[in-house]
C-alpha cells in the first residue's frame, strides 16, 4: 500500500531508492540542498552526469543521475522548481516538480522516494507560506499519482529540514491529508 509521510531531516540523509534534489534548470552544484546532493554524491561525478541532459530544462522538469557516491540511496532524480520570485503564479511548475519525479521513479523501477521542499526557500520569491505551498504541491502530485497509477506501490517521504518548516508543513499536511 502507498504512503506519503512529513519528517523532520534532511531528504538526503534518507535510506530510499530515491533522492529528489531540488535543482536549477541548468544542473549545476548551489546551495542548500543542492549543495550537500552534490557533496554527498561527489561534485565531478555528478556534475558530469548531469551535462549530459540537454540543458537548460524546465520548471518542473524532473531526470535521473545515479546517487554517485552516496550509499543510502540508488538514484537522485533533480527536479527543477519554479523560482516564484521570477514567475510568481508557477503552481503547476511546482506540482510538475513533484509529480514528474514519481513518473521518473516508477518509469525506472524504484518504488522508495525523499523529498525536499522543492522552491520553499529562496526561490519562494513572495509567496506568503512556501513551505505549505510546497507541501500541498508534493501531497496534491502523490494523490494523482497513485490515482492514475493504483497498481503501483509507492513510499513517499517529504522533508522538512528546520523546526519552523517541519511545524510550517505539518499544518499544511493536515489540512490536505486530513
Amino acid at each position: 500500500m502507498s504512503q506519503i509521510t512529513l519528517i523532520h531531516g534532511s531528504c538526503a540523509d534518507q535510506s530510499v531508492d530515491v533522492i529528489v534534489n531540488a535543482a536549477n534548470r541548468n544542473l549545476r552544484a548551489g546551495g542548500g540542498i543542492c549543495g550537500v546532493i552534490f557533496r554527498k554524491a561527489g561534485y565531478a561525478d555528478l556534475t558530469a552526469e548531469c551535462v549530459k541532459y540537454k540543458l537548460p530544462l524546465n520548471d518542473g522538469d524532473a531526470v535521473l543521475t545515479s546517487a554517485g557516491r552516496m550509499r543510502n540511496a540508488k538514484a537522485i532524480i533533480h527536479a527543477v522548481g519554479p523560482n516564484f520570485g521570477i514567475t510568481p503564479n508557477a503552481f503547476k511548475e511546482l506540482y510538475g516538480a513533484y509529480y514528474n519525479s514519481l513518473k521518473v521513479m516508477m518509469e525506472n523501477g524504484y518504488h522508495s522516494i525523499s523529498f525536499p521542499l522543492i522552491s520553499s526557500s529562496i526561490f519562494g520569491g513572495n509567496l506568503e507560506n512556501p513551505v505549505g505551498e510546497s507541501t500541498k504541491q508534493c501531497c496534491r502530485a502523490y494523490q494523482r499519482f497513485i490515482a492514475d497509477y493504483p497498481d503501483y506501490t509507492i513510499n513517499v517521504l517529504l522533508c522538512a529540514f528546520t523546526a519552523d518548516e517541519m511545524q510550517r508543513a505539518q499544518i499544511a499536511f493536515d489540512e490536505y491529508n486530513g
